[in-house]
């Protein structure tokens, strides 16, 4: 054999060898997604991706056999949430959905419907980064260690904390929630005489349900201008959507007009009732639509003098000049 042919035969051997080394070397590395969250779990503030759904777990803390769990999904038109819940205890038949963002500001998202042991919830707020907190409390304006919680949302795989940062200097865009609350009161009622000559006194229970709303701010609207307020909607009416559009008028009254869509699902023959509300808790009716099968539209027009309101939304199943039935709407400012 010619020396070239061994010359030849000696390059491709040493190139085997070099890729024999070479593959023997070669490592696989393997990223894993980790869940980093505070110690103390009291703080799971996380930032939504923007286009892609997100299924939270919601600790349930101190309620035994709970299990929660919040889909939250972040496009142009904010940031979606529908919460689940399940095995609730029959004691607990109100509770009240906040976001915490990362400026520990705290938004009502709205109360959540309690029945048989379930609760739901569908909301909407322009907030990206938060956690979520359901609480027995109706009107929270501060979240910490000592708050009273009921469930708090987990951190998801591939998560990790947002740390809290100052939240002076910034204006966070509002979300509001009508707020209903129950008591109960209990009175001397009827004298009552047995058969056997006893006198009983029978008791009157009453029950009165009382509602608030923070104020819109209607000050700084702009005069003769549409702002427009996106109410998402909760209880007998999630799926719902509206719209209002405010308009104040410089020598005149602020006029209103809210426009519902997707009443497919609704309630039929139930009354929703739009409520002005002042910061004394005065009530004033701005008009209502009464839900027919198959109807997917509505809208009420109104007007009223009020300097400044909030909003309510509520189901009644008959007229009333006062709301009694469920609050139903969750107010959001559109930024």
């Amino acid at each position: 054999m010619s020396k070239h042919v061994w010359s030849v035969l000696g390059a491709a051997i040493l190139t085997l060898a070099i890729c024999a080394i070479a593959l023997a070397q070669t490592t696989t590395t393997t990223v894993q997604k980790t869940t980093v969250q505070n110690p103390d779990g009291t703080f799971t503030i996380i930032e939504y991706p923007v286009k892609k759904e997100v299924t939270v777990n919601l600790t349930p803390v101190n309620v035994t056999g709970a299990t929660g769990v919040a889909t939250i999904l972040r496009d142009d038109d904010g940031t979606r949430i529908k919460l689940n819940l399940t095995n609730v205890p029959a004691d607990l038949t109100t509770m009240t959905l906040y976001a915490v963002d990362d400026k520990g500001v705290v938004t009502a998202l709205g109360p959540v419907a309690i029945s048989n042991g379930t609760g739901t919830l569908a909301a909407t707020t322009p907030l990206s980064k938060f956690m979520l907190v359901a609480s027995p409390e109706p009107a929270l304006t501060a979240y910490d260690t000592n708050t009273k919680v009921l469930f708090r949302s987990a951190v998801p795989e591939g998560f990790s904390v947002v740390p809290l940062t100052s939240a002076e200097g910034e204006k966070v865009a509002a979300t509001t929630a009508p707020v209903a609350k129950t008591t109960t009161t209990t009175t001397p009622g009827a004298v009552v005489t047995s058969p056997s000559g006893t006198t009983i006194v029978v008791p009157m229970t009453e029950t009165k349900t009382t509602y608030s709303a923070p104020m819109l701010n209607i000050p700084s609207y702009k005069t003769g201008d549409d702002t427009k307020i996106k109410v998402n909607f909760s209880g007998a009416l999630t799926g719902a959507r509206a719209n209002v559009f405010i308009t104040p008028r410089k020598d005149g009254p602020t006029e209103i007009k809210m426009r519902f869509h997707d009443l497919k699902e609704a309630p039929a023959d139930q009354k929703f009732i739009l409520w002005a509300v002042t910061a004394d808790n005065k009530f004033t009716k701005l008009g209502q639509i009464v839900n027919a099968a198959g109807r997917n539209e509505a809208e009420i027009r109104s007007e009223t003098t009020l300097p400044d309101f909030g909003l309510v939304v509520t189901m009644e199943a008959a007229d009333a000049d006062m709301p009694a039935g469920p609050a139903v709407g969750t107010i959001t400012i559109v930024p």
